[in-house]
This record gives C-alpha cells, structure tokens and sequence, in this order.
C-alpha cells in the first residue's frame, strides 16, 4: 500500500489542517524532485499485496501530468509500478471542469481506476463558507465530466454537522448525490481541527460547534437514505454499493502496512509508525515503537470502525470479560459468528463504545 501526499492547493478550506501549500509558479519540480528521490530510498518498505496506490493531498488534480508520470516512472523503476488493484487520485470538481474529460482520460491512461471528488456539499452558501473553489452545478458536472470519461468506479466526499447546516438542505444534499449514482460516498462529521481557519473562527467567537444533538439526526438522515439506496454503510464514515468497498483505506482499519510518500505522510510497519516532517523541501521522518498496548488500542478503535467488527478470540484475551458480557447486554455489541460488531444504530457513538473496552 503506497500513499503519496500532494501539498498544493489553490486555496484553504475552511475546515481543513492537512499540510499544504498555496500552488506557485515552478513549485511542482523541486518537490517531485525529493518526492521521487524517497521513493527509490524507500523502495523495500513498499509492500506489494494487496498492491494499491493513493494520491490525497492537498489537492493532486493541481499536478500536471508530466509530474504524475514522472512519480509513476518512478515506482516502476524501484519494482513497484502498476498495474495496481487500486489507484485512487482525489480530484478538485473546478479541476476537473477546466481540464476537461481529456484529463480524467489520460489519468485513466496512466492507470487511475478510481476517482474520489471532494464535493463536500450542494449547497452554494455551504460551499462559499468552506471556502471551497466550486459550486454545486460544477460539482455535478465534474461527476458527469468523470462518468463520461468512462471511471466506473467514483466516490464523492460529504460533510454534514455544521451549526448552520439544516436537515432539510443536508438531506437534500444526501438525495443529490444518490442520483449522481456514485459507487461509494465517503461522510465526515466536521470537527475542529487545530490548525485551520475553522478553529481560529472558534477561538474568536465567530463560530460556535453543532451540537451532538443535530451531528446525531444528520448521521441518521445519511444512514437511513443510504441504506434506502441500496448502499453499504461497511465503516462509520464510509458507504458503497457492494463490491466497490475501498481496498486502500481498508487497509487501514485491518492495519496492513503501508507506506507514505512526501511531507506529512504517514506510514506504518506493524510494530513502527513514522511520519514525515510538515515542510516542503528537506522533509524528514520521525519513527516510534508501538508498544503492546498501543497495539492494543488500535486495533480495538479501528477494527470496530468496521461492520466487520473484531475477532472474538482477540476481544476476550484483550478486554475484561465482564465488560464484554455489559456492552452484548446492552446492544452496543453484537456476536456475529466468530466476531463482534458495533451494529450500525451505535456507530455514532462507537468512541464511547471502544472507550469502555480499553
């Protein structure tokens, strides 16, 4: 599993921390120059099963396409090259109506199988409040411009729980996207992440966070229409129509290694974890042993992400019986065959849940 982080965007959203940079002229070389030159120092880490290949960001649809292929160059070189299971690019919806379906075309030529769009909303003031570069009819045309091109496999991007977000308008925005018709819809509670406009809005009294009370009828909103719709809700956050779960970030909840690629990238080796340092030029890793117990943790929080659930034999050598036993009582888990489950009703308030086990 190979993640490449791409730091450039036209402009910050609102709510967004991830490391980027405003795009400059002549800023893609030296970066692609370093992000190559990790590539091939890091080429035994990359793990080939299953094989998959994400660029997030920041905003990869920013990347000219000599710059993509030169990376792809790349990993071909250090034995690492496609074709891959997955090949996700997140795109821009204003990137992809100004480049138009040639673009998305030759992405598909250079072996992208699967397109996330970060629509967010359909909702034009929303959108103007995010900060965002498009508006709800481009957002639509993008989804056509990348059907047209012939992906077959599309995920678009929702927020829902900001204070001024009714339930009309998110339901509404719920039912827009299902008859777009994607094969996956990823949903994101905003939270107020420490480093973004969003948080120096908070600390200036400018705005004031959702409730639990609407985050929790919105959750049920998205559920509800999902499920209606024929998806499956198979990690809190994350819904598809079968068959089209996503294989990398699968990868995550079921702890494979992987590997991260560029400034504030992640990567992780089982019993390691390393990050790379948030600047653009001169990035460098930080590395710390996973201790038993932070082992521990994580697989209890990820792994009950998950409808999968967690291994049974797992839950009773880690977790107290007793607790177990309350938790099955009281719904909030759910024996199934050899694993328990967090059923869908409690995925809201599955921290709480996985609290009570650790």
């Amino acid at each position: 599993m190979i993640y490449v982080h791409v730091p450039f965007c036209k402009r910050f959203c609102t709510y967004c921390d991830f490391y980027s940079e405003i795009t400059e002229e002549g800023c893609f070389k030296a970066w692609a120059d370093e992000a190559c030159a990790e590539i091939r120092r890091r080429a035994r880490d990359i793990k080939d099963d299953p094989k998959t290949l994400y660029f997030g960001g920041g905003t990869p649809s920013v990347l000219p396409l000599s710059v993509l292929t030169r990376l792809l160059i790349t990993l071909d070189e250090v034995g690492h090259g496609g074709p891959y299971r997955e090949f996700t690019m997140e795109v821009n919806p204003e990137d992809i109506v100004e480049k138009g379906k040639g673009y998305v075309e030759s992405l598909k030529a250079l072996g992208v199988n699967r397109v996330s769009i970060g629509v967010q909303s359909f909702d034009d003031a929303l959108l103007q409040w995010m900060n965002r570069r498009h508006d709800a009819a481009r957002a639509r045309e993008a989804f056509r411009i990348v059907r047209e091109a012939g992906v077959d496999n599309v995920s678009i991007d929702l927020i829902f729980g900001i204070s001024h977000l009714s339930d009309e308008v998110w339901a509404d925005t719920v039912d827009q996207a299902v008859a777009l018709g994607p094969e996956h819809i990823s949903c994101y509670q905003l939270t107020v992440e420490g480093e973004s406009a969003l948080a120096d809005q908070v600390a200036a009294g400018a705005y004031t966070e959702a409730d639990d009370a609407l985050c929790r009828r919105q959750y049920d909103i998205l559920c509800q229409k999902l499920s209606a719709a024929g998806y499956h809700h198979y990690e809190i956050s994350n819904f598809a129509r079968p068959g089209f779960e996503a294989v990398h970030n699968g990868g995550y909840w079921d702890r494979r290694p992987y590997v991260g690629i560029g400034p504030g990238a992640h990567s992780f080796h089982g019993s390691t974890r390393s990050w790379n340092s948030k600047v653009l030029h001169g990035w460098t890793a930080t590395t710390e042993t996973l201790s038993p117990e932070d082992a521990r943790v994580e697989t209890l929080m990820l792994s009950l992400r998950t409808d999968k659930g967690i291994d049974a034999a797992f839950l009773h050598k880690n977790c107290r019986k007793e607790d177990i036993g309350r938790l099955v009582e009281s719904g909030a888990l759910v024996p199934v065959g050899n694993r328990y489950r967090i059923p869908e009703d409690r995925f809201f308030v599955s921290d709480e849940i996985v609290r009570e086990l650790i």
